[in-house]
């Protein structure tokens, strides 16, 4: 098994209330990204279900330079119905990330828990990586305070 030392979240930047499969994450990242597979090891839908992605035991591909030791989770949504960048996690979604994410904690309790533009660099040095300098807004809601 992998060494995990990093839970990262994600949003998969589709619109708010359009679901997305995994089967068509896993064909965009394949065609579009040249990915081998789909990057996140776990999608949750809109209803709160937890789909897997790519086998744990596969290091996945959705934070560059960090999925060596990390684990990929991806709630479905993360932009309005205009394509900005919005937390539009259902009730359910949020449920379901708390237990996803506390299952891997309870596996892996060093790892640390962060939001996909938390590992953003720290362009100022300032040891905080703040919203100027993030590369992506995902996953459009503030992982360090909820988790």
């Amino acid at each position: 098994m992998r060494t995990i030392n990093r839970i990262i979240i994600h949003a998969t930047a589709s619109r708010e209330g359009k679901e997305q499969t995994v089967e068509q994450i896993r064909e965009m990242h394949i065609k579009e990204r040249h990915f081998k597979d789909i990057g996140y090891h776990f999608v949750i839908y809109l209803d709160g279900s937890i789909n897997e992605g790519r086998p744990i035991e596969k290091m996945g591909a959705h934070c560059k330079g960090f999925n060596k030791d990390s684990i990929g989770i991806a709630y479905v949504g993360g932009t309005d119905i205009n394509g900005k960048p919005k937390d539009t996690r259902t009730d359910a979604q949020k449920e379901s990330l708390i237990q996803l994410v506390t299952k891997w904690k309870k596996e892996y309790p060093a790892a640390e828990v962060k939001g996909h533009r938390d590992y953003s660099p720290d362009i100022n040095k300032n040891g905080k990586i703040e919203r100027w300098e993030w590369i992506k807004v995902c996953p459009c809601f503030e992982v360090l305070n909820e988790f």
